[in-house]
């Protein structure tokens, strides 16, 4: 979410569409939450180009970072192996872990493919409680808008 935040503007109408929803979902109900990023967000908004990375880096400034934990790492590798997750995605399972490690009522996410996704959202779900968490709400900041 970071990166559709922080990026220029898109001439991919979906991804554009994203970004200013993110934007919008910033200004107006960030502030209506008490936000934290993972350790995981942090490695990755690092990564690629430095003018870029200088930028996501730099909006998580002020947001509390929350720790990857060997708990969080099992409970991953659960998500994973059980199935609901694909092993080339396990680090959407690791964020999933994260946050329900970390007591996070919403991971915000525009990734539909793995986890904001209603044919996966229950089996996740269901895991993430079968090992004693609650399960963050997953879903896109357009999800989480108030009118």
């Amino acid at each position: 979410m970071i990166s559709y935040l922080t990026g220029r503007p898109s001439r991919d109408l979906l991804i554009a569409a994203h970004q200013q929803i993110t934007r919008q979902w910033w200004e107006t109900r960030a502030r209506s939450f008490d936000l934290v990023v993972s350790e995981l967000v942090g490695e990755e908004a690092a990564r690629g180009d430095a003018e870029a990375s200088d930028r996501r880096i730099m909006s998580m400034e002020a947001i509390p970072i929350v720790e990857i934990s060997d708990a969080a790492v099992a409970l991953a590798e659960g998500l994973v192996s059980d199935g609901p997750i694909p092993p080339e995605s396990a680090a959407d399972a690791l964020h999933v872990a994260i946050a329900a490690l970390n007591g996070v009522d919403y991971l915000l996410t525009w990734n539909c493919k793995h986890l904001a996704n209603a044919a996966l959202r229950h089996r996740i779900e269901a895991l993430v409680e079968d090992a004693g968490y609650a399960c963050p709400v997953i879903c896109t900041p357009e999800e989480l808008m108030e009118d």
